[in-house]
């Protein structure tokens, strides 16, 4: 995460008259902190906090989860922190590398855990909305962000319309602090961020 990101920020937007601020958390998929992929999920958990949202970022590779046992009653900090900041959460963006095919155990690892919401008032991921972010990270790039949306379906998530991959020279024009140099880039973002604030929005109200 770049320093210039807050990992909680209780959100600097106007927000919206007569509804409460949504929670957006943010899952980064990358075990290396200066990853392409953790400056994109800065730069999106960025542009929701300017528009309203309170915000959480979660580093997979610091919550440090074991192998997700359905049928253990035991569970590590680092998972009951990822289970507690999503299941109150109003949406979530998801930033992944985009390697071989897929992404990093570390994003699959994690999203099995949300199973320990099935019971819960809004099970695993119902009625939020998912922003979905794939960072070309390696060979064999391109298979991430497919395999993000059946994942998220699967965990009763809405997966927003536009989901963001990223190339390497992409990438390259975030910088630490969530700036977006390529106004392409910058212009998607924004999108995503429309998407991701109006269905929260729209949930947070009735929930």
């Amino acid at each position: 995460m770049g320093p210039g990101l807050e990992r909680r920020n209780p959100g600097v937007g106007p927000g919206q008259s007569g509804r409460r601020r949504p929670l957006i958390v943010g899952l980064g998929g990358s075990p290396r902190a200066d990853a392409p992929t953790m400056r994109a999920l800065g730069a999106a958990i960025k542009m929701v906090a300017q528009a309203g949202a309170e915000t959480v970022i979660l580093s997979l590779a610091e919550l440090e989860l074991p192998p997700y046992q359905p049928d253990s009653g035991e569970r590590s900090a680092g998972a009951r922190r990822l289970i507690g900041e999503i299941g109150r959460a109003d949406g979530l963006l998801i930033a992944a590398p985009d390697y071989l095919g897929g992404t990093s155990s570390l994003v699959t690892n994690a999203l099995d855990y949300l199973w320990d919401l099935r019971d819960a008032p809004r099970p695993c991921l119902e009625a939020r909305p998912v922003g979905l972010l794939a960072c070309d990270e390696g060979p064999g790039a391109g298979g991430a962000l497919p395999a993000l949306r059946a994942r998220v379906h699967a965990l009763g998530g809405w997966p927003t319309p536009l989901g963001i991959s990223l190339s390497k020279h992409e990438s390259a024009a975030i910088d630490p602090y969530g700036a977006i140099a390529n106004p392409s880039v910058a212009d998607r973002f924004e999108t995503l961020t429309d998407q991701v604030m109006g269905f929260a929005y729209a949930w947070s109200h009735l929930i």
